[in-house]
Parts: C-alpha cells; sequence; structure tokens
C-alpha cells in the first residue's frame, strides 16, 4: 500500500456477533486505489497507522443505484471529480437513490428498488454520546447494529420495530417534535465529548430515561404498522478504553494536510484514542475527517506538542 494515493471512504463496522458475548470484527478504514479496486486497513487495538495527504481538498466518492433491501451497486465518480455536496459531486448527488429516502414518508417518489429497500422493517432508537447529547434516530433491519456502531453512540437503546421505512420515519418526526430529541448530533460535538466523556452510568441513566420518554409519546401515536420495543444495544469492546473516563487530550494536528502516525488503542465510531511515537499521553482524533480525502499509507509519524504541559 505504501505510495500508493488512496481515496479514503470513512470507517466502517462490520456486522453484530454472531451470538451473545462473541467478539465483533475489527472496524476498518475503506480505501480506493487508482484504479478502482478497494483495500481495507484493519483498527484494533495496537494497529500502528501511518499516512500523509496527498492532494488538497476532497473528492467525489461516487454514488448508489439500489435493487433492494440487500442489493446495490456502488458506482464510482468518473475522474474522481471534486466533492460539491459532502461527499459527492453534483452529478453523483443527482443520480444517488439514496438522496430521495428521506423524504419518502412525506409522499416523494422513489425508483422500484429504492422502494423495496424502504419497504423491509426498520428500526427507530435513541442514542446518547459522551456529553449527554442524544438522538433519535433509524435503522434498516440489515444494519440494526452497524448504524449505531459507525455513529459513535455510547449508549442507545431501540425503542420501536416498524414494519417499512416510511412508518419508522414518519415515529421519528413524532418524537422529534414532541419529545424534543434532534435528529442530528455534530461530528465535532461527538469527538470533543470523547476527550471527556462523562461517567458511564450517568450516560446510560439519560439514555434510559429519553428512550423511556420515546417509548411514552409513541404508545400514543396515531399510526398504525410499528410496535414499541424495550431492548438496548450492545456498544462493541473496542469501544470500552475511548467512553471511559481515562486520561486524554484532542489531536493538536488537523487532517487535512501533512504527515499522521500514530498506535490505535480503542474505536468508538470514527473516533480513535491513539498514542503517539515518544510520549505516554492519548488522544482522540476523527478518522471520519478524511472521507473523500487522498492520502498514502507509510511510515509516517504525527508531531508531538511542543509543550506537553499546556496539554494539562
Amino acid at each position: 500500500m505504501t505510495n500508493t494515493p488512496y481515496l479514503v471512504y470513512g470507517v466502517f463496522w462490520p456486522g453484530a456477533p454472531g451470538s451473545p458475548g462473541a467478539p465483533v470484527a475489527s472496524p476498518v478504514l475503506r480505501l480506493q486505489a487508482p484504479d478502482g479496486t478497494f483495500a481495507e486497513a484493519a483498527l484494533d487495538d495496537g494497529t500502528r497507522l501511518g499516512f500523509r495527504l496527498a492532494a488538497e481538498g476532497k473528492s467525489c466518492l461516487g454514488h448508489h443505484r439500489v435493487y433492494g433491501p440487500a442489493r446495490r451497486d456502488h458506482i464510482l465518480c468518473k475522474g474522481r471529480s471534486p466533492a460539491a455536496r459532502g461527499h459527492q459531486c453534483e452529478r453523483c448527488f443527482v443520480a444517488d437513490d439514496f438522496r430521495l429516502m428521506h423524504d419518502f414518508h412525506r409522499g416523494g417518489g422513489v425508483p422500484p428498488g429504492l422502494r423495496s429497500y424502504l419497504m423491509q422493517p426498520h428500526w427507530l432508537y435513541v442514542a446518547t454520546f459522551a456529553n449527554g447529547a442524544s438522538k433519535v434516530g433509524t435503522a434498516s433491519d440489515l444494519r440494526k447494529w452497524q448504524r449505531l456502531a459507525e455513529q459513535g453512540a455510547v449508549a442507545a437503546s431501540y425503542v420501536a420495530r416498524a414494519a417499512d421505512g416510511r412508518v419508522v420515519r414518519i415515529l421519528e418526526d413524532l418524537v422529534t417534535r414532541d419529545g424534543g430529541l434532534p435528529q442530528q448530533v455534530r461530528s465535532a460535538a461527538k469527538a470533543a465529548a470523547l476527550a471527556a466523556p462523562a461517567p458511564a452510568d450517568r450516560l446510560a441513566s439519560r439514555n434510559t430515561a429519553l428512550a423511556d420518554e420515546a417509548r411514552r409519546l409513541l404508545s400514543g401515536a396515531d399510526e398504525d404498522g410499528f410496535e414499541v420495543v424495550q431492548e438496548t444495544w450492545n456498544r462493541p469492546r473496542l469501544a470500552g478504553r475511548l467512553c471511559s473516563e481515562s486520561a486524554r487530550h484532542s489531536y493538536p494536528h488537523a487532517l487535512d494536510s501533512g504527515a499522521h502516525g500514530f498506535t490505535v488503542r480503542s474505536v468508538c465510531g470514527s473516533f480513535v484514542l491513539a498514542s503517539l511515537d515518544g510520549t505516554d499521553l492519548e488522544f482522540v482524533l476523527d478518522l471520519g475527517g478524511l472521507k473523500g480525502r487522498t492520502i498514502e499509507l507509510g511510515e509516517h509519524s504525527s508531531d508531538i506538542p511542543a509543550v506537553q504541559e499546556a496539554l494539562f
């Protein structure tokens, strides 16, 4: 992989363990080579990751055609055009089937494949992050566990199982409207919270209280096609250290330029607790900041802050 420019697609988590107590496979940093093939760099406790930014700005990550719950094509962007909307160029944004899903429950038209995807069972959840900030969200049946793992939740509860994606989004809007729970928490806020996470029992209690309130609201909903559920999401073990109250600091370097290298100690979502060469300090960084950027892997190291005492 050394000296090959890779386009970063982000951090992806595999499926939930097959049996209670079984370990979850390591998350990966997904990379696209210039010839269009993909590679994955595993992220686990003890993994050494070194890279340098090989280009300025962000490139388009292509778009999807959806044919059903488990069938879709990822179509690469021709020429790796600069990203204009999020992580897509204008052409790929317009061609992406998934962009239409957010208005489906309001009567928006969708192609047959996406309709089939949206008509599978969906779950409504309440997620809580390291500072207590919480949100309501949805996950398809096939990605029930990964959705929360990739978002970097510290604690989460499923509150409803809906017959399809239309019903679950109606329920999501209801919990936002009547319960005040937002549908988004910014990545920057999640990363900052992980630099000084609240006690685990406090976060668990907050999530339980918010989930119970959401269930109360849903019990009175004038909508068919769902059932209220009481189920706790199981956080991956690899996230434990990052979600604990051990000493750590925010990573002092921006990921949009330069060279970086560190040893992974814990991963929660796209957020990493990392140790730098030559110091016992640990740092929190968001590998999601590399999404859409081009990097070269290699034996690189991050600079240690000049005055370490300033970090305390």
